[in-house]
């Protein structure tokens, strides 16, 4: 029998893992967690109670930037919002759990609910006793980041896992991070809360693995539909106390010169790290730092140990976290029978809830920028939302979309959507891009009036510009 130890059993990726072990006869298997209530990040403090606020705060918004509507926006009942939230994401999490609890009750499976720590290489102590397994597959999640910065820890912080309980929200608040975080958490201050925002922005603009244009929609779109404060290349030098129970950072942009922006609350949208910090790695091979954990979810230094989802830092998003997962559970069966090993590769698809999942950012495989410097030639085609009357007779007007085809064998590489129901479509494009279809080939018909007719424009203007 092989003894594979699961450290972090509740989580997607483990309990990939766990899934893809448990039926297989020759492995026993050790499933460790130590949550409480456990059910795994997305669940309990991230993908899924934020879309439950989310839609709250959206469904105010369309009211009120719809004309044909009278009277006062309703207000947002956070109580309520909290509790209906709080009843869903226990009981998925009651879910996650019990289905952990399943697989244990075979007599090759154990679950340990403890915190797991090596005390050698395959080497954990939980449960008040030493677990010793063949190989350790590493799945412990990740943490909120807090920046290294001067003065704050001196100073109150509300990171996105507060925001998302928190039943009164300030009338000023100065956010740190607009990333995959921010862009959804920014707009649910204003508009929920009616909050007076201020968001720092590194770089020109957010959303660095898009393409510019859809960086520059974003900031747009925050700036006169939400009425968010964006300073953007700028850095955060230091933070402090006021005299009156606030926050007060001090800014520096790219040219030299000093702002200053006080605020009731701080909010920390600073993005994850790995969380490893429990684990007692000193006492094992384990180095973690850039390229620790390879392409076949192995650690570098241990080709024995395993670490996959979040805890590995290569990226954190949650069907990325099961598909390594599932990698890492067939690598080992791989090692097993003496056969090569296979790396996990996957073409891009992210979704990000932008504008509060009304004008949400989407996109499958490579941008523009990505296959130029891969060295394709590429057509693309661009249109606005606009450019379709089903996103004004929507009341949805706003947002860009964009496709890209390699010249030489009409291949769809990458489409990218930051519009009304652009994460809907993401899985139309992810079948387009991960099949390779020719974009000749792919009907242009959907149904009217609806809003994949914008799908219809990038396929028909792209076989245009690969006719020209």
């Amino acid at each position: 029998m092989v003894h594979v130890v699961i450290v972090g059993a509740y989580g997607s990726a483990g309990a990939a893992v766990a899934n893809s072990l448990a039926e297989e006869p020759d492995v026993e298997l050790t499933l460790i967690d130590d949550g409480d209530p456990g059910g795994g990040l997305c669940i309990l403090r991230g993908c899924m109670p934020s879309k439950e606020v989310l839609s709250a705060g959206a469904h105010r918004f369309q009211a009120r930037h719809d004309e044909r509507l009278l009277g006062d926006p309703h207000e947002v009942d956070l109580d309520r919002t909290i509790e209906r939230k709080d009843d869903h994401t226990l009981g998925w999490a009651e879910h996650r759990r019990e289905s952990i609890h399943e697989i244990a009750e075979r007599s090759d499976v154990e679950f340990v609910h403890d915190t797991a720590r090596f005390v050698d290489d395959h080497t954990v102590v939980a449960g008040g006793r030493e677990i010793t397994g063949d190989y350790v597959v590493i799945a412990t999640g990740s943490a909120v980041n807090i920046p290294d910065l001067p003065g704050i820890d001196d100073v109150p912080h509300q990171t996105s896992a507060d925001l998302l309980d928190a039943t009164e929200l300030p009338d000023s608040a100065v956010v740190m991070g607009l990333g995959y975080i921010g862009l959804e958490m920014v707009p649910y201050l204003s508009e929920v809360g009616g909050t007076d925002v201020t968001v720092v922005e590194h770089d020109e603009r957010p959303i660095d693995e898009a393409d510019p244009e859809f960086g520059d929609t974003v900031l747009d779109l925050y700036r006169e539909a939400f009425d968010v404060t964006i300073p953007t290349e700028c850095y955060e030098k230091r933070v402090e106390p006021t005299d009156d129970g606030g926050v007060r950072l001090y800014l520096e942009g790219a040219d030299g010169d000093d702002e200053v922006v006080e605020a009731d609350e701080l909010y920390l949208f600073t993005g994850r790290r790995p969380c490893l910090g429990r684990l007692g790695l000193k006492n094992s091979a384990l180095e973690p730092g850039p390229d620790w954990v390879l392409d076949t979810m192995q650690a570098r230094d241990d080709d024995r140990v395993f670490v996959v989802g979040d805890a590995n830092g290569k990226e954190p998003i949650l069907h990325v976290a099961k598909e390594q997962g599932f990698t890492a559970a067939e690598n080992i069966l791989r090692r097993e029978r003496g056969e090569p090993l296979e790396a996990y590769e996957n073409v891009t698809h992210h979704v990000i809830f932008s504008g509060l999942g009304v004008y949400p950012y989407a996109r499958v495989g490579m941008t523009e920028r990505e296959a130029r410097d891969a060295g394709y030639d590429v057509a693309v085609a661009k249109r606005r939302a606009s450019d379709d009357g089903v996103f004004e007779a929507k009341d949805t007007p706003e947002g860009v979309a964009k496709l890209v085809v390699d010249r030489e064998s009409a291949t769809v590489l990458g489409w990218q959507g930051l519009h009304y129901h652009a994460d809907v479509m993401a899985k139309t494009m992810q079948v387009v891009v991960e099949m390779e279809l020719d974009v000749r080939e792919v009907p242009d018909r959907a149904y009217h009036p609806t809003t994949p007719e914008i799908i219809d424009g990038l396929l028909r203007d792209a076989t245009d510009e690969l006719a020209a």
